[in-house]
């Protein structure tokens, strides 16, 4: 990568992060007042936190022949662990913040714990 490229880059995510976020004040509020962006406003979090749970479950090497004392499995079973216990505390709070620093909290632990006593 040349230096050039990531300046391009480097203003690229700048500006788009920009227009991102100057966008609701251009556009005008009788427009942000329509029930379908009030829809999408409240499915967007859950919506968002799938996803984010979707893309980092890792489970690439793990294959049928895998021990009990596998790190990868150790791995697998702490991120279902965390998911389902991020689901819970979302599903009880509806607060995203939240339920993000349990689930980071606890695929450490889980992972911890399973490595510490099953590893």
């Amino acid at each position: 990568m040349t230096s050039s490229y990531l300046i391009f880059a480097t203003l690229a995510m700048a500006a788009v992060t920009f227009i991102t976020r100057a966008l609701p004040a251009l556009i005008p509020r009788k427009l942000l007042d329509t029930p379908w962006l009030h829809r999408l406003n409240e499915s967007l979090p859950l919506s968002v936190m799938v996803l984010l749970i979707l893309t980092s479950l890792s489970y690439q090497d793990l294959s049928m022949t895998v021990t009990l004392y596998d790190t990868e499995l150790h791995l697998l079973m702490a991120q279902v662990g965390a998911l389902i216990l991020v689901l819970f505390i979302y599903h009880i709070s509806r607060q995203l913040l939240v339920s993000m620093v349990v689930g980071i909290a606890a695929i450490n632990g889980l992972f911890w714990l399973f490595n510490s006593f099953l590893g």
